[in-house]
């Protein structure tokens, strides 16, 4: 086997294994592309904001409005709270129209700026006097028409609301109005387009009977359409009915309240980014969201709003608590069911008209503008692409903690624009985005990872040992890509007479047996830590050293040659028994092993198209030599001096100091025969002393001692199968006795063969 042979063969299949895992290790593009995928389908999720989304920002809103209420400065809103003490004392609900008449008077008597009323008026008062009438037979007739003849409750509430800013409430009702139905309403100016496209559209509107509805100066829808969740956390300025725009109680209160006698709302057009963005009452512009919804700015719940109704109507109700005050009339008990859901939990649907009211007054507005869902799709776009560069690059740690910062500087900056500007800057879904992209290339990482380990696993499972790729596959940054210069060992092993052998098999038949020889040899290199770089025809090189750290390198390879010895006996064996059997000559095999320690190059060598796995240097090539000269000197196993002295407990005899064909310097070569074992052994140590004799006395010219040691080495050394080397020795003698190399002879010997 020549270093030529070697160098013409190219690429070899452990080569084309490291090429392919090494242009593995290089694609970072497939985790990228993957990363890219998830934060578009993220950004698409968004877009369009499924009921889930919506309600975990509203849920982060919701703790925003918990850690930072609205703290009020007085309660500019009284609630006449028709409650369970109320009800006892006066009676069920709903109480005659006279008494509500009476309970409006008193409270502008005790200076009240207007009343709304939470509740609707839906049918007539049935305790209007022409109702008693019709429903007592036993009055005489007299008295019947005498009570037919008294105005109607509704009446005098309709009296009463003519002389009192009073709003009504409206109700909404499952069915649909009959069309042409016409709502009493304010007139309303629109400024950008009508809003009707986008806000809330309740077909079916429950309102108070005419006499009152006529008589009244407003009238506000009190409905709260339910979020996704339930909770109560935005409430309509505006809603429809039909084609017809009505306002929302405490919109309603407010106007009346001022004396004005329209409202205007603005909107934007703009496709999915259009809607209302404001109403406009008594000269206030109210931002709401483009479903025309004002988000309430809570404030604690507290009893100090409340007035019990009963305390209203027999007069015991300090003034002070009423004047210059708005009050709206609602209940809190629990039979008549007008209870809401809330950021600050369970609180009656008045108390969320007055919140709003007050977050009006106060100015203390909460709104999404257009910049924060810019703001949030960006910080989503930066931190995915970041996340999407820096991921495949640095350790997961790392990129853990560039999330997290840029998740709390988000988070900052949404909590100082709600405490300070009331804007509302979602950080739950970037927050979500960041994770899962972190998650996926996280998992895309290790996917690749293990997808490598499997492709390692599988590509080096016939070139190293089980363990070697266990070690690769756990860790394959030792697995170094490019030339690098290692210190390896580098085994050469060849068939004796194979061209004989081939001569007389067939093609099957000489493919057969060279799997029958291939196999076992393999087994054992790969066992003691070697890994296969090519087979050649009938040669096998492997090295050790390579592609992982192996401290063991000499020893490992000095152990696998003569295993390799070892196991050609019994294979030999095999063969010869089934030759007989079919009655055929048998040749037993014979091998050759070149070993030699050194520096090499090795790493992926090629073009950008094509690189292998390859080893380049003299070590290659002073190996390769070197199972040539086994030939030469009658040994099996050949080694240069570095592995030699990298066992020096094992029985190894030096053979010569030779120039290689093809190079200048000499270099010290021994055969190996055998380890520790055999250099213990008595009968070893005679023959070596015996061969060092010989090889001074032939060095030194002194040709008759060296005559006398090599006959002495060959009879020590017939269990061990070298005789060849003392003959050729003494051929040697014989020739430099007839033809002496002269004074200046330093003992080296020339090759002339490869």
């Amino acid at each position: 086997m020549t270093a030529e042979t070697i160098d013409r063969n190219g690429g070899t299949r452990l080569g084309r294994a490291l090429g392919y895992a090494a242009r593995q290790g290089r694609r970072f593009g497939s985790a990228r592309i993957f990363g890219l995928a998830v934060l578009v389908l993220l950004i698409v999720l968004r877009a369009w904001d499924p009921a889930p989304v919506q309600i975990v920002r509203a849920k982060v809103f919701d703790y925003y409005q918990q850690l930072d209420p609205r703290v009020p400065e007085g309660y500019p809103v009284v609630i006449v709270d028709l409650d369970e003490a109320s009800l006892a004392e006066i009676g069920q609900w709903p109480w005659p129209r006279t008494l509500i008449a009476d309970m409006i008077v008193k409270l502008f008597q005790k200076g009240a700026i207007t009343v709304g009323f939470d509740v609707v008026f839906a049918e007539p008062d049935r305790m209007n006097p022409d109702s008693i009438a019709g429903s007592l037979p036993q009055l005489d007739q007299t008295t019947k028409d005498a009570l037919t003849k008294l105005p109607s409750n509704d009446a005098v509430l309709a009296d009463i609301l003519k002389q009192a800013p009073v709003v009504l409430g409206r109700a909404a009702h499952g069915g649909t109005d009959p069309e042409g139905t016409k709502l009493a309403r304010p007139s309303m100016a629109t400024v950008g387009g009508s809003p009707r496209p986008y806000i809330f559209n309740f077909p079916g509107i429950v309102t108070n009977t005419a006499v009152l509805e006529d008589a009244a100066n407003g009238h506000g829808f009190f409905a709260i359409p339910p979020e996704q969740d339930g909770i109560a956390r935005r409430v309509p300025a505006i809603v429809r009915s039909g084609k017809q725009v009505i306002p929302s109680l405490p919109i309603e209160v407010l106007r009346v309240a001022t004396g004005q006698k329209s409202l205007a709302v603005k909107t934007i057009k703009g496709g999915g980014l259009g809607g209302v963005e404001a109403v406009v009452v008594a000269n206030v512009e109210v931002p709401t969201d483009k479903q025309g919804r004002i988000w309430v700015r809570y404030g604690p719940h507290d009893k100090a709003r409340y007035i019990s109704a009963k305390d209203v109507l027999n007069g015991s109700v300090p003034a002070e608590r009423i004047k210059g005050k708005l009050a709206l009339v609602g209940t809190s008990a629990a039979g008549l069911l007008d209870v809401r859901a809330t950021p600050f939990g369970i609180l009656p649907g008045v108390e969320v008209h007055a919140q709003v009211i007050e977050t009006i007054l106060a100015q203390d507005y909460l709104y999404r503008p257009l910049r924060a869902l810019f703001w949030e799709y960006g910080i989503i776009v930066i931190g995915g692409l970041l996340l999407v560069v820096f991921v495949p690059m640095i350790q997961a740690r790392w990129t853990l903690a560039l999330g997290f910062l840029v998740i709390a500087a988000f988070g900052g900056l949404s909590w100082h624009l709600f405490v300070n500007e009331g804007v509302l800057l979602d950080v739950s879904f970037p927050a979500l985005a960041i994770f899962l992209i972190f998650a996926f290339m996280t998992y895309a990482n290790y996917a690749r990872e293990e997808r490598q380990r499997r492709e390692i696993r599988s590509a080096f499972g016939h070139y190293v040992s089980p363990a070697l790729v266990e070690r690769l596959a756990e860790n394959p940054d030792q697995l170094v890509l490019g030339g690098e210069s290692r210190n390896m060992t580098i085994m050469f092993c060849d068939v004796r007479g194979f061209t004989t052998i081939s001569e007389r098999l067939s093609a099957v038949e000489l493919t057969a047996l060279i799997n029958r020889f291939l196999t076992p040899m393999t087994q054992i290199i790969l066992e003691r830590q070697g890994t296969i770089d090519k087979y050649i025809g009938d040669c096998i090189m492997a090295l050790w050293n390579a592609p992982l750290d192996d401290e063991h390198q000499i020893e490992n390879a000095c152990r696998t040659t003569l295993a390799m010895l070892e196991r050609l006996g019994p294979l030999n064996d095999e063969l010869e028994a089934e030759a007989e059997a079919e009655g055929k000559d048998h040749i037993p095999i014979a091998i050759g092993i070149g070993l030699f320690s050194g520096e090499c190059v090795v790493g992926n060598m090629g073009s950008d198209q094509r690189f292998d796995y390859s080893v380049l240097g003299d070590t290659v090539n002073l190996a390769a030599r070197l199972e040539g000269q086994t030939k030469t000197y009658g040994v099996r196993i050949a080694i240069g001096e570095a592995t030699q002295q990298g066992v020096p407990e094992f029985a190894t005899l030096e053979l010569d100091l030779i120039r290689v064909k093809g190079k200048f310097e000499p270099v010290r070569i021994f055969t190996l025969l055998g380890d520790e074992a055999l250099a213990g052994e008595a009968s070893f140590n005679p023959l070596k002393e015996a061969h060092d004799a010989m090889l001074a006395a032939f060095r030194a010219q002194d040709w008759a001692l060296a005559r006398t040691m090599a006959q002495r080495g060959k009879e020590l050394c017939a269990p061990l199968e070298i005789e060849g080397l003392y003959d050729l020795y003494l051929q040697r003698i014989e020739e430099f006795e007839a033809d002496p190399p002269g004074p200046d002879w330093d003992g080296v010997y020339v090759a002339t063969s490869k």
